[in-house]
């Protein structure tokens, strides 16, 4: 009988277990996520220099406007940060197609400014907050943070926990988390240019980094319309970076 007993214990214990781990909460969702893209060396990240190409598509037109073949990004995070949408740490973009300069941005932690100069503090803040969205779920286990399992959905053909993360300042992403690998699949958020979608896609680990799991893929969509394609084919972390590279005073590279 004690036998009997201690098996119809297990039993239920195993399966309330695995009811558990097949139906987790938001927290344990981005938790799993956090721990896929490479754990605390991920999370807390110090720099993050990227290079791979581009495509970028027109607001009419199926074809593409522009497909440089040169688009690197540097970024230096910040540790604390609280808010999803604005500006945060540095950050350096340079666009270049077969040695021909097209563009850059930064912005050195108070400044923002492109090949023109610095641009208004109003218009950078609509810029950043159009644009910046996936660095906070580096921070999502944080005190101040909550996170809440949605409908689960299917991210280009993988199905996907969803989960809404609020920051402390109230803000809301909305995070697509593949179910089998606990990838990153998709980001969304709310920007004053419309709803803004990045999905991710062509993982893969670099050499020198076998923890890092990297987007080699990235495609960022406004109010369902595909804007642009960024196709990363390096990346390093937590190198040197000369801080010139941040600053208006250096506007090329």
């Amino acid at each position: 009988m004690v036998r009997i007993l201690l098996a119809v214990m297990l039993a239920l214990f195993t399966g309330t277990t695995l009811e558990a781990a097949e139906n987790p909460d938001g927290r344990t969702i981005l938790a799993r996520a956090t721990e896929a893209h490479g754990g605390d060396s991920w999370a807390k990240v110090r720099t993050l220099k990227l290079k791979g190409h581009a495509i970028f598509w027109g607001e009419v037109g199926s074809e593409p406007t522009s497909a440089p073949n040169s688009y690197v990004m540097y970024r230096e995070f910040d540790p604390d940060r609280q808010a999803a949408h604005g500006a945060e740490g540095k950050l350096r973009i340079i666009v270049s197609d077969h040695g021909k300069h097209l563009w850059t941005v930064g912005y050195d932690g108070e400044t923002t400014w492109n090949d023109k100069g610095t641009i208004p503090k109003s218009e950078a803040d609509v810029y950043w907050a159009s644009n910046f969205g996936f660095g906070i779920i580096r921070h999502a286990l944080k005190p101040g943070f909550k996170a809440e399992r949605l409908a689960d959905s299917n991210v280009d053909g993988f199905p996907t926990y969803m989960v809404r993360l609020t920051d402390p300042t109230a803000t809301e992403s909305l995070f697509g988390i593949d179910k089998k690998t606990h990838a990153v699949r998709m980001v969304g958020f709310l920007t004053p240019r419309g709803w803004h979608v990045r999905t991710y896609s062509g993982f893969f680990r670099p050499k020198k980094m076998p923890r890092w799991l990297q987007a080699g893929k990235v495609t960022l969509f406004y109010n369902g319309v595909k804007q642009n394609e960024v196709h990363w084919k390096q990346a390093e972390i937590n190198v040197q970076v000369d801080q010139s590279l941040f600053s208006v005073k250096e506007q090329r590279l």
